[in-house]
């Protein structure tokens, strides 16, 4: 079976990011640095992430740290979604309480003019979240 999940990409917080990550979602975490596979050209990259995989209800989310020696640019451009029916609300809006902690919100969690809640945020890690919430059955 084919997957599509984000991969992020961070500068020296992937396992502060994901962490976090693990405490909103729950799920299983798992963290590879660059030191398990030996493959830090600078030593002090050695604990960096090389890897990193959340996988929780619905979700698996990715995530490591960029070496110095790549270029990174930040974490821009797009959103990550999370969506789901009018019986996992308070589900989403648990998700929305713990996500906007620390970060911005760009646009309240609020019925939208189609009938669903909908919101956007930036989280403390920069990395911006839509969440749409179904609207009650007519």
């Amino acid at each position: 079976m084919v997957t599509l999940n984000p991969y992020l990409n961070f500068r020296d917080n992937a396992r502060e990011a994901m962490e976090f990550y693990h405490s909103v979602f729950g799920g299983d975490l798992n963290v590879s640095t660059f030191a398990d596979y030996q493959s830090a050209q600078d030593p002090s990259e050695n604990d960096l992430v090389m890897h990193a995989q959340l996988d929780g209800p619905g979700l698996t989310l990715m995530g490591a740290d960029t070496p110095k020696h790549m270029d990174y640019n930040g974490i821009s451009g797009f959103s990550v979604s999370l969506s789901g029916p009018n019986e996992d609300d308070a589900t989403l809006r648990g998700y929305w309480d713990k996500l906007a902690d620390g970060g911005t919100i760009v646009q309240p969690l609020e019925v939208a003019p189609w009938g669903d809640a909908f919101g956007m945020l930036v989280d403390r890690f920069g990395v911006s979240w839509l969440i749409n919430i179904g609207g009650a059955a007519a």
